[in-house]
């Protein structure tokens, strides 16, 4: 029996280790869409897209949320690649305004170390169009993009 305990005690040890050597994961993790737009927001149907290179590396999501209260989209970029450093990342949400061909639009763009955004417009009875992007930390390095450019989430 006390053989097995101290088992447990390595195993645990080696796991919670596990976590405090790969901090950029633990810390990416902390983030959620719902948590950085605020109280009452809820992803919506075709809300997450992939925030990739041209080659098919991801380097995080973009999520489109709703809150039914407020009547706001929300859109926020969070990182899973570059997690911590600085790069260069956008969070854009684009409103159609009713009976026109125009769109408000809204984005946040600069060197981030966790996310981009929150961008929150209001978009009751209206389409919405969302975009992110991350870029590489090298100085010709790749930009990973995502986001839904057709108008979408109607009503």
């Amino acid at each position: 029996m006390r053989r097995s305990a101290s088992t447990v005690v390595v195993a645990a040890a080696l796991a919670v280790g596990g976590l405090v050597a790969n901090p950029a994961y633990a810390i990416s993790a902390g983030y959620t869409p719902e948590g950085v737009c605020g109280s009452g927001f809820g992803r919506v149907s075709d809300g997450t897209r992939a925030v990739k290179t041209r080659s098919g590396e991801v380097f995080g999501h973009v999520y489109l949320l709703y809150n039914r209260r407020t009547a706001q989209n929300c859109v926020v970029t969070i990182k899973s690649k570059y997690v911590g450093t600085p790069t260069r990342a956008t969070a854009q949400l684009m409103v159609r305004l009713s009976g026109t061909r125009t769109a408000e639009k809204i984005d946040h763009t600069k060197k981030y170390k966790y996310y981009a955004g929150p961008v929150k417009l209001n978009a009751r009875d209206k389409c919405v169009k969302y975009y992110g992007t991350i870029a590489d930390t090298r100085v010709d390095g790749e930009i990973a993009s995502g986001g839904r450019l057709k108008w979408g989430n109607c009503g």
